[in-house]
Formats: C-alpha cells, structure tokens, sequence
C-alpha cells in the first residue's frame, strides 16, 4: 500500500516516516524542492502536486488555514482512505465527508512538536477501515498514545490546551523584564523554558492556532483580574484556581 503525504514539511514528514514501516510513502508539496528532500532522507518519493497518480491513502499535512482547500483537491487521489493532522477537527472532517464520502476519513492530531515525538495523538474516526486502521497501528507502533475522541470535545480542548496555553507564555514573555539569571526563581525558571520552547520555531503554527482556537480572551480577563484583585478578593481567585488545578491537562502538547 502506498499513502501520499501532502505537505512535507515538519508534521508531514512526522507522518511519512512513522507509516513507512506499513506502507509506501509518497511526499507532495507545493515547493517541489521540500518533497524532493523529504524523499531523499528516507525510502520515499516525490510527485508533483497536481499528480494524476491515485494512492491508497492521501494524508494532508498542510496548515489549518489551507486544509479545506487541500482535502477538496486532494481526496479523489484516495483510493481507499483520506486523513488529516492539521490540528483541527471539525472543519476538515466536514471537508471530508463532502469530498469523500465513499472513503475512509480519519482525522489524527499528534499533540506534540515531531520533535518530540513519540506522544498523544487524537483521532476521530468519522469512517474507519483497514487502511485507516493500518495508519493508526503504525502510529501506536512508533510509542505513540493514541486515544479516541470526538471532532467537539477535540475542539473544545485546544481552546485551553493550545489557544489558552500559547497566549499564556507568550503574554509572560512579552511582560517580562530583562532581569539578572541569579534572580530567577524555581516558578520564573520554569516559564522561561517553557517561553523558549514556545518561541524556538516560527511564529505560523501559532497564529494559526489563535486564529482557529478561542481561548486567549479568557486568558487575557484571567490575569486582569488578578492584577486587580486585592486582599480576599486575591485569596478567592487563589482558591479557585487551586480548585481547578489540573484543568490545563498534562498531555504532551509541545507545538
């Protein structure tokens, strides 16, 4: 079997090597030199986006921002099964249906950076098969968590997991005051690693999520409310938080 991979960039590239061990893998990209590199560093091919050629699956791997267009595009080179890992479910799930609604459609959203691979990854199985099975065996094969949920409840959690989370960080580091390293503190320390992971890549897989998550608003009242509360007030939001302790979950979220 033989899946195309479109998008070679970090997350595709993620996908093609963790399925090599069960099928083929061919990579597609618009900037033809990133599918020829994805190729060349592992036992895969390259083929022009608008290929004729048709592949038992077809993976879009392309920013949340583009995957509707993709799957439109894309979905009648699958034979047998279509996936997605842009990281929302909803949208490209509908997507699918209305492209291919005679196919396997399976939407997978690995909750980590590649380079942190292996982690949890979340799927939605709108319309399983053996191809799509085949695709999450290799997936759980590489050390992978994989757990089912639903395209709602997946949605719903990256509005804290990611959208909430990200403006977080982001809003520290922007807060944040050049200070000597032997004031840090074990809690300072701890954003600081987390601000450096944030900002370790480019600024576009961020965006997007803001973009497609809500999340950061209530981030946003969140700290002004702090910043606001005094005496009890300060001890109750205290508490309430301290009562809602773990609500930010512990997964492997990385990106």
């Amino acid at each position: 079997m033989e899946v195309l991979v479109v998008g070679a960039g970090a997350m595709g590239r993620w996908v093609g090597e963790t399925v090599a061990a069960a099928f083929d893998v061919a990579y597609a990209d618009r900037d033809p030199e990133a599918a020829e590199t994805a190729a060349a560093d592992s036992e895969a091919r390259a083929v022009a986006l608008d290929t004729g050629e048709s592949f038992d699956a077809v993976c879009l791997a392309v920013p949340i921002s583009a995957v509707g267009e993709a799957v439109e595009t894309h979905a009648s080179k699958a034979e047998r099964a279509v996936v997605d890992v842009t990281g929302v479910m909803d949208g490209p799930i509908a997507s699918m249906r209305a492209a291919a609604p005679d196919r396997e459609r399976v939407s997978l959203h690995p909750l980590f950076a590649p380079e942190n691979a292996p982690g949890n990854v979340a799927v939605v199985a709108d319309a399983p098969g053996p191809v799509s099975d085949a695709i999450l065996g290799a997936v759980a094969d590489a050390d992978n968590h994989v757990f089912e949920t639903t395209a709602g409840e997946h949605d719903a959690a990256m509005e804290t997991v990611q959208s909430g989370a990200h403006a977080a960080i982001l809003a520290y580091a922007l807060a944040a005051e050049d200070v000597r390293e032997e004031f840090a503190t074990p809690i300072s320390a701890g954003l600081d690693e987390l601000v450096s992971a944030v900002t370790a890549g480019t600024p576009r897989v961020y965006r997007e999520i803001q973009q497609s998550f809500p999340g950061a608003d209530r981030v946003a009242d969140a700290a002004r409310r702090v910043a606001e509360a005094e005496g009890e007030a300060f001890d109750d939001l205290y508490e309430e938080a301290k009562a809602g302790d773990g609500a930010f979950g512990t997964g492997s979220e990385n990106r």
